[in-house]
């Protein structure tokens, strides 16, 4: 190989290399993270008897035969029961970050016999999904606990569909607690591009429901303007 080849050739690698930004070219997130917490099944009596994932799932409109990803899945309360209702025409992945969790979902998928399931690991600020392949993706009482959330937006938002939305689950309630101010939430989905098509406080709780669908075109991370964190005591 000739010099001049050679020299090409190692352009056109670096080029290939720097296609996909690196992660210190995204905002930080600016604001508390939550630690991870465990999500034993052991309560899903209790969550039942609140009627939450019946409620989103119905304001998400989950219908047969869609494709949906539960993103940080956990032990997999969300999934199991979106299985039946997207059918055996649809398709479910459920994901997780920590290998160990990922494992007991995958067990217990095949010991619930969910055969419309599939079990994957992401990564912290990438959720590792295919692209454009999501009618709903569903981030449940998660989202507090993305360290990352600009560059985990930037990745999630390339999984939908052309009309798919992003559902939100979370708690109007500082994020120390466990919760996200929708208003924080609404101001870092609209730095990537997401707009807000429906949002709704759920019955009997500080819970809310938020769907968004991808509304411009995904920007530069060096175009992402990072969010002031939101005090909800303040508001």
């Amino acid at each position: 190989m000739s010099s001049r080849a050679l020299a090409v050739l190692l352009i056109t690698l670096t080029a290939a290399c720097r296609a996909e930004p690196q992660p210190n070219e995204f905002p930080k997130a600016g604001r508390d993270v939550a630690p991870i917490v465990n999500d034993s099944f052991s309560t899903e009596d209790a969550r039942d008897r609140t009627g939450e994932a019946e409620e989103v799932m119905k304001l998400a409109e989950v219908a047969p035969g869609m494709s949906v990803a539960d993103v940080g899945a956990g032990e997999g309360y969300y999934t199991i029961r979106l299985a039946p209702i997207v059918g055996r025409r649809g398709r479910v992945l459920a994901q997780d970050i920590v290998r160990v969790t990922r494992d007991r979902l995958a067990q217990r998928v095949q010991r619930e016999r969910l055969d419309n399931v599939a079990v994957s690991l992401g990564m912290p600020a990438n959720p590792m999904l295919p692209a454009h392949s999501f009618d709903r993706i569903f981030l449940v009482h998660m989202y507090h606990e993305v360290t990352q959330p600009y560059e985990f937006l930037w990745n999630l938002r390339e999984s939908l569909k052309p009309d798919g939305q992003v559902i939100v689950v979370d708690s109007n309630r500082p994020v120390k607690r466990h919760g996200m101010p929708p208003r924080q939430l609404l101001c870092e989905f609209a730095a990537l591009g997401l707009a807000p098509t429906r949002t709704s406080q759920l019955a009997g709780s500080d819970a809310y429901f938020a769907a968004f669908k991808v509304a411009r075109a995904r920007p530069r991370p060096d175009q992402i303007r990072p969010c002031a964190e939101h005090d909800p005591s303040k508001a």
